[in-house]
């Protein structure tokens, strides 16, 4: 196979154009290593270039301890390379051993694109992992474990005309915890936890079917989803187990809450638990309390950011939702339906430890109007915003909160009000719509999704309203970089600290918010809302697969910065201080602050207007 043909085959070469993997080609070298050659030495001389492994294997060697095995394709010497550091282990051949080496300048050039980045910031997270048993990732970070791999027995059936008291007996005997229910449709599933809360505490009788009480249809997940997707799946959803399908769509068996627990990922589990178990105000406010510390061993366990933000916005829902539970059994039951919803960062799922509380109500009163049920609900929402303030998340400085008036509507002022902010030339309603349109109800029996996701979806044809919007999305641009330890900004000159949040995260939620609404979407999390705007063609693949390694790289800057803050009892900010950053962290932000320039430039393009 010739050299483009191999290259073209592995990351970051894969992604990149015709033109530049001719370049790449042009500057690459040919050498060849014998058996126990080294190539480049822990603690030596920085690397010059960067290599792949064309043929062979390449031992990485920390203190004569070979802790990883590169094979074809794979790359390293890079990360010495951008840093001008020492190499952080001695890099051998395994065995005869053909590479290529890519001269540093097109090797920069080459890690500048979405492609590079996204290698780049994978090679990043995978870091600490790596360093510790680079063999085997998943013995230092069980949250990158495959969920097909915790599933210790095939699944326990049973037929949807069979008896609790066959259904107990069967799990008692086969010692399981749950059952897989044959039902005439879809499978069912029922757990040892079903047959005391809806039978025993019930009054339920022994003889009543199984299909009575079961669950269904069954959520399932395939054998290779990590187990962080699946612990934030479970979280959100409040399930306990879920059965594990193969490619086939086959149930291969059930994975508890317990298989998890016993991978140490307790903390979001158990605090999860904790809150819903709450009695008082006073201790789910104390569990709350506790959000920082599941955090931190999140971070810890170099879980993906963005699952550790998904988590952190599940935690907060269990706050939520426990709190309008007191709230009501303090105040009595409501009027009307009701739904409570999260705005803006909850809405999305993606939340860190520096967040506030952006909610509201849907109220529905019926033939009555709202001033006749307004002031219930006034007081439950003053409960909840004052004990979830209490347990560390502040009230949104705008007032965006269930308690204020302006935040409690009926579905049609609501419908009213979305009309208005799209229809509006000022300011004001492009604020609205960065809160409001990203919006997920929480918890009430009100069902308002179908009609809110249809108005939202008309947006695609307000071209009015899109132009403002985008214009909105490219009003900042991020940093250019680090001079040595201060931020450049275009314009305005160095600043001693990087805004981690709207120099970075922001303006990637505002392109990917505007593309949705462009592509009549109604998804609200911003990975998905890139990916929607690809499949419509408003973006590239490419510039998604940037856009979303440089928003993952983002937040993982984020959240480490915080949890330091944190354990250094600190209040946590966004202000990230770049001499903190190593200098393969700031070549990845810097790539990334490039990319989304480039995203802003091409979404101004569409829209016609100069920057």
């Amino acid at each position: 196979m010739d050299i483009p043909s191999f290259l073209r085959t592995y990351p970051p070469f894969d992604s990149i154009d015709e033109e530049q993997l001719e370049r790449v080609v042009r500057s690459t070298r040919i050498e060849f290593h014998g058996s126990g050659d080294v190539i480049l030495r822990q603690r030596g001389d920085p690397s010059e270039a960067m290599y792949v492994v064309r043929k062979g294997a390449v031992e990485l060697v920390d203190d004569e301890q070979v802790i990883d095995l590169l094979g074809e394709g794979e790359i390293f010497g890079h990360t010495s390379m951008l840093s001008a550091m020492s190499p952080s282990f001695t890099c051998r051949a395994h065995e005869d051993t053909i590479l290529y080496l890519i001269v540093r300048d097109e090797a920069e050039h080459l890690l500048g694109t979405h492609s590079g980045l996204a290698f780049l910031s994978a090679s990043l997270r995978r870091r600490l992992v790596r360093a510790l048993d680079g063999l085997n990732p998943q013995t230092v970070d069980p949250w990158q474990t495959p969920v097909g791999s915790l599933v210790r027995r095939p699944p326990v059936g049973l037929s949807s005309r069979a008896t609790v008291r066959e259904a107990a007996e069967l799990m008692t005997r086969e010692r399981v915890s749950s059952l897989l229910i044959d039902g005439d449709g879809s499978p069912g599933i029922v757990t040892d936890r079903d047959l005391r809360s809806r039978v025993l505490s019930a009054g339920l009788s022994p003889e009543t079917l199984v299909r009575d009480i079961m669950s269904a249809p069954v959520v399932t997940v395939p054998d290779d989803l990590m187990v962080a997707e699946v612990t934030a799946l479970m979280l959100e959803r409040g399930m306990h187990h879920v059965p594990v399908t193969n490619g086939a769509g086959a149930i291969l068996g059930v994975v508890t809450e317990v298989d998890l627990m016993a991978l140490e990922l307790k903390a979001p589990f158990s605090l999860k638990v904790d809150i819903e178990r709450g009695n008082t105000a006073n201790e789910v406010v104390a569990e709350g309390k506790r959000l920082p510390d599941a955090v931190g061993t999140l971070v810890d366990a170099n879980v993906d950011p963005v699952d550790v933000g998904h988590v952190v916005a599940v935690i907060v829902d269990a706050l939520t939702r426990r709190l309008l539970e007191l709230g009501i059994r303090e105040h009595g039951d409501p009027p009307c339906p009701w739904s409570w919803l999260a705005l803006g960062s909850e809405a999305r799922q993606e939340q860190a430890l520096l967040t506030d509380q952006d909610n509201a109500l849907v109220i529905d009163p019926g033939d009555e109007a709202l001033e006749a049920v307004d002031p219930y609900f006034e007081r439950l929402a003053g409960y909840v915003n004052l004990h979830l303030e209490r347990s560390g998340i502040p009230r949104c400085k705008a007032g965006v909160i269930a308690a204020n008036s302006e935040w409690r509507h009926t579905p049609a002022q609501w419908a009213e009000r979305f009309r208005r902010w799209m229809g509006e030339g000022s300011w004001v309603g492009g604020a609205m719509v960065a809160i409001s349109f990203d919006y997920r109800a929480v918890a009430g029996p009100l069902e308002i999704e179908p009609a809110f996701d249809r108005l939202i979806r008309t947006a695609s044809r307000q071209e009015r309203f899109l132009r403002r919007i985008g214009t909105t999305a490219l009003e900042a641009r991020p940093p250019t970089g680090f001079v040595r330890d201060t931020v450049m900004h275009r314009g305005s000159g160095a600043a001693e600290a990087l805004d981690i949040k709207q120099g970075g995260i922001t303006l990637i939620t505002n392109l990917a918010r505007t593309y949705s609404l462009m592509s009549g979407l109604s998804e609200n999390r911003t990975l998905r809302r890139l990916h929607g705007a690809a499949e419509t063609g408003r973006l590239s693949q490419e510039m998604v697969h940037g856009l979303e390694e440089a928003f993952r790289l983002l937040w993982q800057t984020r959240l480490e910065h915080q949890v330091q803050l944190v354990r250094s009892r600190r209040r946590p900010d966004d202000q990230v201080d770049p001499s903190t950053l190593g200098p393969l962290a700031r070549q990845g932000l810097k790539d990334a602050f490039r990319i989304i320039d480039a995203a802003q430039d091409q979404l101004a393009n569409k829209l016609g207007v100069g920057r």
